[in-house]
């Protein structure tokens, strides 16, 4: 679901090419209307991902779609709600976005299928950490953070699993206690081939230099 960037076709090409093999692929399209029952396309699908961009923009596209009622229905069905980015806010009660100009501001109307809030980028953009910080000290519901590359898995709205494609990509709880805001570090499992147990970790092997993607 590329809604948070607006359906680009440079983003739909980039998400076939990610799992090309891997899986069948499709795309909601809600810009360009391709699909007449949004409904039969998204309860087909086993994983719904949601790409990054801008959340306040994608909720208010979806709302008139009728999309949150279409994408409960397909969680209680067991399908996997996804995403990074605007794809993590969208599932949380609130979360800190820059859908509103440069400046990271609060969101306090998501989804709600998540309790309490989100902050992707947490390591990624120098702000995000503070800003998160500062918000949830102000009055701004707890939640989650997670640096690029780690993704958070909850069941029923309950965390379960804190998982990364980067090592050191980490996820935190941020919450207000007694003492003040506090972040509790929450270790992710790398799911990746360490370096030292790559086959190109030998002896001469350089590296060719890659791009990466960040995952939040």
């Amino acid at each position: 679901m590329p809604t948070a960037s607006g359906d680009s076709p440079e983003y739909v090409e980039a998400f076939h090419d990610a799992l090309r093999d891997r899986a069948e692929t499709s795309v909601l399209w809600l810009f360009a209307r391709e699909q007449r029952d949004l409904r039969r396309l998204v309860l087909a699908q086993d994983v719904v991902y949601v790409g990054g961009g801008s959340t306040a923009n994608l909720l208010a596209v979806w709302r008139t779609h009728g999309l949150p009622e279409i994408l409960a229905e397909a969680a209680d069905n067991g399908t996997v709600l996804a995403g990074i980015s605007a794809g993590m806010n969208c599932w949380f009660e609130a979360s800190v976005t820059d859908s509103f100009g440069p400046d990271l501001a609060p969101l306090h109307d998501g989804l709600g299928f998540v309790p309490g809030s989100a902050c992707p980028h947490y390591d990624g953009e120098e702000l995000r950490a503070s800003t998160y910080r500062d918000l949830v000290a102000n009055g701004f519901p707890s939640g989650y953070a997670a640096d690029d590359g780690c993704g958070l898995l909850f069941e029923d709205g309950r965390l379960v699993d804190v998982v990364s494609s980067r090592i050191g990509a980490d996820g935190y709880r941020v919450e207000v206690t007694e003492s003040g805001v506090t972040e509790t570090p929450l270790e992710a499992t790398f799911l990746g081939v360490p370096p030292s147990h790559r086959p190109e970790a030998t002896a001469g092997y350089s590296e060719p230099p890659s791009s990466s993607e960040t995952l939040s």
